[in-house]
């Protein structure tokens, strides 16, 4: 398989095209292509599938590793919900958000413990989310949370492409693979 370098210098490579097309297919619109491609290189060197093993893209959420600790211990290495093209990145994004929700809830429920108060209603944190989304859409634009989608799948699918080429050149098929 090709290294955490490799998969790096490949989303580096990758990303003027991405802007680029991406510029050409929204009609030139800056604000989506930058997006897309920004999306694009978080998701290549932050968010990928080797998120399910103490890889590169692992250690480079430092402090927050254990963040991903319970996606390691759920899915298996290279399997289809990791690194599958339709599943992988959705089920990180997923999985992320209910992290962050998760987190976000326990920190305003042992803020009011601490300091008193009511405890955090899920209602609340609905509600949170809910202004989170609609500030982000009255500020950046309507199609953010999809150009961000967008982004980080491509990331994602280039790693697994990589992956892919790298099976067959490493095995001696890649005469199949090209």
């Amino acid at each position: 398989m090709p290294s955490g370098k490799t998969h790096d210098a490949i989303t580096f490579l990758l990303a003027a095209p991405t802007f680029a097309a991406v510029w050409k297919l929204t009609e030139q619109n800056v604000s989506i292509a930058s997006i897309v491609t920004i999306a694009f290189v978080f998701g290549g060197l932050m968010f990928g599938p080797d998120l399910d093993t103490c890889s590169t893209q692992y250690t480079r959420w430092s402090i927050f590793r254990f963040l991903w600790y319970p996606y390691q211990a759920f899915f298996a290495h290279r399997s289809r919900w990791s690194h599958g093209l339709l599943f992988g990145t959705l089920f990180r994004v997923v999985y992320f958000m209910g992290v962050l929700t998760l987190l976000g809830f326990l920190s305003i429920y042992i803020y009011r413990a601490a300091f008193g108060g009511n405890a955090a209603s899920l209602t609340e944190l609905t509600k949170t989310w809910t202004l989170i989304g609609e500030f982000v859409r009255a500020s950046i634009g309507e199609h953010t949370f999809l150009s961000v989608f967008i982004g980080l799948w491509l990331g994602a699918a280039s790693h697994t492409f990589t992956d892919i080429a790298g099976s067959f050149v490493k095995t001696g098929r890649s005469g199949e693979f090209i």
